[in-house]
């Protein structure tokens, strides 16, 4: 197992930035792929990006392509989420995920119930 813990939340008018942090700590955190979801007021938990255990490959969902940037420092067991260009659709709670030996690709399509480590997550509230 593998406790995550986020922070850099807030809020930020439509067109900001804002980068989110996720510290790890448990289990060696190079054999996770990391990723990060998120879940507004009334939907269902979504993906966002995952980055593999060596930052060799990432995935992102189509609506922050070109707008999100994940990554990761494996000396420091951190994994950041650089958002740009904000909009008020990006409003949601965040969440750190962490699973096992697993592909930013394969955490691409994995339905939230197939994470097994997440964080308590962080608010972003993007303001139109």
């Amino acid at each position: 197992q593998v406790q995550l813990v986020e922070s850099g939340g807030g809020l930020v008018q439509a067109g900001g930035s804002l980068t989110l942090a996720c510290a790890a700590s448990g289990q060696a955190f190079i054999t996770y792929g990391m990723g990060w979801f998120r879940q507004a007021p009334g939907k269902v938990r979504e993906f966002v990006a995952a980055i593999s255990r060596t930052s060799g490959s990432t995935a992102y969902a189509d609506s922050v392509k070109g707008r999100f940037t994940i990554s990761r420092d494996n000396t420091k067991n951190t994994v950041a989420l650089q958002m740009n260009s904000l909009k008020p659709e990006d409003s949601a709670v965040y969440y750190c995920a962490a699973r096992l030996f697993t592909s930013a690709q394969a955490m691409g399509v994995m339905t939230p119930s197939g994470i097994n480590n997440w964080g308590k997550g962080t608010l972003v509230t993007v303001s139109s």
